[in-house]
């Protein structure tokens, strides 16, 4: 006699507490049952994919050993003989929890599925662990739970990110990370298709497909060798992707009745894919492809807004049944038997299952009466039922699947299937040859008889036929995905639009010994000479992408070829006195070019004699291995660039020409700064000059590689110092980049950071002195009658150190430093001067003075000076300091080395006609 269902959960009922954790995707639900079995003594778990039961075991086997974990789904079992922990499928789990001390059943809410309802409704009722039972499912089986279960304590869970609805896309806008959802093998074709053209490809996932070319293709997505994946609703469970929006190529599909759109929790379901743990995701459509109610057909696809609100707040309708089919039916006839699985049940929360597949098997073969005259008591009519439960893999329908089954059953009523006979099968279904619709077809088939090899008492040599269909499906799995791959996977492309992001300057570019130019391995064409020439069998969208991926990275494999060719047809090259020369031999001379990176490279004349094409190749070799040679004085070539911006005004060309002009360095009272708007100045510091106090100046050209460029090219002709140390030793003609300070010489960025600290030990003095430290200077090496003397030129005055008080001892207290400004800013123009002269002579006679040659001058009265200058020995240092800055100045001026001199004269001399 048949149970009610309470009836037969009455019987079962035990001590163990029932959880039914409830909630939309990505809140940890499965995790948290991992963790409560691990904690137990022995458990189990039941999802709704082989896939997802393979990926839990894999995790629990890390945590608890490969002993005492087991593997059990309907076509592959791994079950070790002490084996605690077993992952499997709902139906491969036992039906009341195997006496175990934990049982979890995922996806709960598949009880409401057509095919499989059925399964999870009765795991669902009776599957119970000793000590705990967790129900995992959507917040839509709260209602079925409080009535079917009312011992279940019902826990909600919130998702870790936000979900948010981004609208419709074009497929040629899709962002990268992004799984395109489709509903039929076409369309999942199509749309890999296009990615395949316009992106590089994407990933293929389908339930057609083995677990393990679902995984393959996985991966590819996850690795990040493709950024799309195409999927049909398979992904919406048991896939766990780094996917951050979600795009729905349709919203309809076919049940197995009618053609319907989405549920809202079925969209949300696989919407919920995107945004992982704590990533936010979004989900949209693709645009163009529907008419508005989930049809293909090219009009606009759209959710609605009742759905986006659903979506997004997790919002659905409950669940107001489940499909039940009896799970205990009687044996006797199979009329009993149908009987039986075709019974109403008592609950009113319950509905009959629809008719799967195994059931219409069933109903099939039992009106055929010479099959059914075979099939008598209750042990062939199990037997029977059980052939019939075979999955329909190849998804061939009722008719086609009955006629496989039958074939099955004449061996089966006899006893067994002869090894040799699925042997054959086997072999003949592991042919890796064919098209991707072949190689899927085969894949099924061997499916179907990797699930025959796994009952206990269908197939003799059960072990090894099992290992033969398990070696054929990995083989067949293999090929498919090489094949997926092939079809809907451009590498080059991927790698191309890879590089089109921000990460495009870390891409491998390697030049190959056969002129072979390769992008992350993958070809994209060749040098002819110098010129690149694209892959000639690349497609329209493909030659863009190479094109542009070579404009960045040529030079740098330009100056390897010409290096190369240099090196093998002249040996080692070096600059020196504005030539090209290799040893004492000259190659070529440099005349000034449009820039100091691009001079003219004249070819000397003992080789005028090589012919004309092999004289222009060595040419173009000769200007790229010099383009390189020359990349230290970048910023040398950017000021010149910078100079001919007129938005960059007048003055500030000026300024730009002189610096260019005198190899990145100038003296303050000849830079014109008093004309430069101080508006302006930020642009000269984004061109990297420094303005000092002394000097303006380009730190980047202070090192010794370009200084001693610039003097290999007879730009600067000044001595260089090989180390560019902070403090040498003066003398008449300094090298470049050093000022004079006292009898010694400081770098002039070295003299502008001691400025900086006085500067700063002023700012917190008072109007009666302030304190320099001069352990800076002293650490630089310089003396400290160098360091007042250098001081002195930037304004800076020493006072006399106070004595101690008598009786006092102790180191003597530090003098106070003075400063007023120097006034490097001005230059006074001829025509001033002697206006000024004019008007100083109206007021009274001045005290005479002596110039720089010892004629007698005139001055200031000698009242003023001692009233605003101090003393005169004062007055007089400043006079003679000034005195030797300009001698040194002339002393340390480069040679001038082109126009840009007068240029720069010429600009100035008209501003200050101008300002006069």
């Amino acid at each position: 006699m048949i149970q009610r269902p309470s009836e037969r959960r009455a019987e079962n009922r035990t001590d163990s507490r029932v959880r039914a954790v409830l909630g939309p995707t990505n809140t940890g639900k499965t995790h948290l049952a991992i963790e409560r079995m691990c904690g137990h003594s022995s458990g189990a778990i039941g999802f709704p994919l082989r896939l997802l039961a393979r990926e839990v075991y894999d995790k629990v086997r890390a945590i608890k050993g490969d002993a005492a974990c087991a593997l059990i789904t309907g076509e592959e079992r791994i079950e070790p003989p002490d084996a605690r922990y077993f992952l499997c499928t709902a139906e491969a789990m036992p039906r009341d929890g195997g006496n175990r001390a934990f049982v979890a059943l995922d996806e709960a809410q598949l009880a409401a599925d057509r095919e499989r309802g059925h399964i999870f409704t009765d795991r669902l009722l009776n599957a119970r662990g000793r000590e705990e039972t967790m129900l995992l499912g959507s917040a839509t089986l709260e209602p079925m739970v409080r009535a079917l279960v009312p011992e279940a304590s019902v826990e909600d869970r919130p998702r870790f990110s936000t979900l948010s609805h981004a609208g419709a896309c074009k497929l040629s806008r899709l962002p990268p990370r992004s799984a395109v959802v489709a509903f039929s093998v076409e369309q999942v074709y199509q749309v890999a298709e296009l990615l395949r053209r316009f992106r590089g490809g994407a990933a293929v996932v389908m339930g057609a497909l083995s677990p393990q070319t679902r995984n393959a293709q996985v991966a590819l997505f996850q690795s990040g060798e493709v950024d799309y994946i195409v999927a049909t609703d398979a992904i919406g469970m048991g896939l766990n992707l780094d996917v951050h929006h979600v795009a729905f190529a349709s919203l309809s599909k076919y049940d197995g009745v009618r053609q319907r759109r989405l549920h809202p929790a079925e969209m949300a379901q696989i919407a919920g894919r995107a945004g992982r743990h704590q990533t936010d995701g979004t989900f949209g459509t693709l645009s163009g492809a529907g008419d508005g109610r989930g049809r293909g057909g090219g009009g606009t696809l759209e959710f609605t807004d009742e759905e986006v609100y659903a979506i997004e707040q997790h919002r659905f309708a409950p669940l107001t049944k489940l499909y039940w089919r009896e799970p205990n039916p009687r044996f006797d006839t199979l009329a009993t038997l149908i009987g039986d699985l075709e019974a109403k049940p008592y609950e009113e929360q319950l509905a009959p299952a629809p008719e799967a597949i195994d059931l219409a098997v069933l109903r099939r073969l039992a009106e055929q009466p010479d099959l059914a005259a075979s099939v008598r008591g209750p042990g062939l009519v199990r037997r029977f039922w059980e052939a019939c439960q075979l999955p329909d893999f190849r998804q061939l329908g009722a008719d086609a699947h009955s006629r496989f089954v039958s074939r099955l059953w004449a061996d089966l009523r006899e006893g067994h299937i002869g090894a040799d006979y699925v042997a054959a099968r086997i072999d003949e279904l592991g042919r890796t040859a064919g098209d991707i619709d072949t190689l899927q077809g085969r894949l099924a088939a061997i499916r179907s008889w990797a699930y025959i090899c796994q009952r206990p008492d269908w197939v003799l040599a059960r072990d090894e036929m099992a290992a033969r269909a398990r070696a054929a499906e990995a083989t067949l799995s293999d090929a498919l995905h090489q094949r997926l791959t092939e079809r809907f996977v451009n590498r080059r492309t991927a790698v191309l639009m890879r590089g089109m992001g921000k990460d495009r300057g870390l891409l491998r570019v390697k030049l190959e010994d056969d002129g072979r130019v390769t992008v992350e391995g993958q070809p994209i064409g060749h040098l002819d000479g110098f010129r690149f020439v694209v892959d000639a069998d690349a497609s329209v969208e493909d030659r863009k992408l190479m094109l542009a991926a070579a404009e960045r990275h040529m030079p740098e494999l330009l100056a390897a070829k010409a290096q190369k060719l240099v090196a093998d047809e002249l040996g080692d090259l070096e600059i020196r006195d504005g030539a090209l020369v290799r040893g004492a031999q000259k190659v070529a001379d440099l005349e000034r070019g449009k820039s100091v990176l691009r001079p003219r490279v004249v070819v000397a004349r003992e080789l005028g004699q090589l012919d004309p094409a092999h004289k222009a190749r060595l040419g173009e070799a000769l200007e790229l291995w010099l383009a390189d040679k020359l990349v230290p004085l970048a910023p040398l070539a950017a000021l010149e660039i910078a100079a001919t911006d007129p938005e960059a005004g007048t003055e500030v060309r000026a300024l730009l020409l002189t610096l260019a002009d005198r190899a990145g360095m100038v003296r303050r009272e000849e830079a014109g700064l008093a004309h430069v708007p101080k508006e302006k100045r930020p642009l000269l510091r984004n061109l990297g000059v420094a303005i000092g106090s002394l000097d303006v100046f380009v730190p980047a050209l202070l090192k010794p590689g370009p200084r001693r460029l610039l003097l290999a090219l007879g730009l600067d002709r000044r001595p260089v110092r090989e180390g560019m140390e902070a403090v040498i030793e003066g003398g008449r003609h300094l090298p470049a980049g050093y000022r004079h300070a006292g009898k010694q010489a400081i770098r002039v960025d070295m003299a502008e950071k001691l400025f900086r600290a006085a500067h700063e030990g002023r700012a917190r003095g008072s109007r009666n002195g302030f304190i320099v430290d001069s352990a800076l200077a002293t650490s630089m090496g310089l003396l400290p009658e160098s360091f007042r003397a250098l001081m002195r030129d930037a304004g800076f005055r020493q006072g006399q150190q106070a004595p101690l008080a008598e009786g006092m001892f102790g180191p003597p207290r530090p003098a106070v430093w003075t400063w007023r400004a120097p006034r490097k800013d001005s230059m006074q123009a001829p025509d001033r001067d002697r206006s000024q002269r004019k008007a100083t002579s109206a007021q009274g006679p001045r005290t005479p003075r002596r110039n720089e040659s010892g004629a007698k001058s005139e001055g200031k009265p000698g009242g003023d000076r001692s009233k605003n200058h101090g003393n005169p020995p004062q007055r007089d240092d400043r006079r003679e300091g000034r005195r030797d800055d300009r001698r040194d100045d002339r002393r340390d001026r480069p040679t001038p080395a082109g126009p840009a001199t007068g240029k720069a004269l010429a600009g100035l001399a008209e501003l200050f006609g101008k300002k006069s």
